[in-house]
């Protein structure tokens, strides 16, 4: 069964505006940044560097950007998070089958949307402390000579591991891990639990965006 897209493209947006967005500035309002807050605005300006190497080939910037966004986002806590109810039911080879297409997936997703948005400036309004390792950051997502309502673009963050990680990410409160959560756990539900008609559908979603990408 084919994955719906139109939810997770606008999720996905905010993801791929964390290391393409050109600039974060600070709000008028906005204190000295937490570590959360710093982790945003520092990998916002590593993608920058990365998108405006022009001695880099298209297939290097694309490995370096993915390099990038693998080693902000826990990818295989992500992946598990996704599969909701049905995550302690399969076994460990089968999770690191669906974690592997799980990368997959996002590779092609995050390589077909990065390059859209770099004309955009993310602006940092703050962040709230959901608990003590568990951060929102707030940024608006403004397009510069637009008369546009700034979209909102949150990031979930968790120092939970000693060190700040991605853990999913909004855009106008449309959150990525949980809108894919929704989707893979329709596919297992329509498929009995059938783990292997969800790497089939998460492959074959891939496959798309990477001919897409290719046109």
């Amino acid at each position: 069964m084919p994955l719906s897209m139109p939810l997770i493209r606008r999720a996905l947006f905010a993801l791929a505006v964390l290391a393409a967005a050109p600039l974060l500035t600070a709000g008028p309002a906005a204190a000295a940044p937490n570590a959360a807050e710093a982790f945003v605005d520092d990998n916002i300006h590593k993608g920058l560097d990365i998108l405006r190497d022009r001695k880099l080939s298209t297939v290097q910037r694309r490995d370096q950007f993915e390099t990038l966004l693998f080693s902000l986002v826990d990818m295989r806590r992500v992946a598990l998070f996704t599969l909701g109810k049905y995550r302690r039911t399969f076994s460990p080879a089968e999770i690191d089958a669906f974690v592997g297409a799980y990368r997959g997936y996002a590779a092609a997703a995050y390589q077909l949307y990065f390059a859209k948005y770099t004309n955009q400036t993310l602006k940092l309004v703050g962040s709230t402390a959901n608990s003590p390792t568990d951060y929102t950051v707030h940024t608006v997502l403004v397009e510069s000579g637009s008369d546009k309502q700034p979209a909102k673009v949150d990031f979930r963050i968790y120092t939970d591991s000693g060190k700040p990680v991605l853990m999913d990410a909004g855009y106008e409160n449309i959150w990525l891990s949980q809108t894919q959560r929704e989707q893979f756990v329709s596919v297992l539900d329509q498929n009995k639990g059938n783990m292997r008609a969800l790497i089939t559908a998460l492959s074959d979603m891939a496959a798309n965006l990477g001919k897409t990408a290719s046109n």
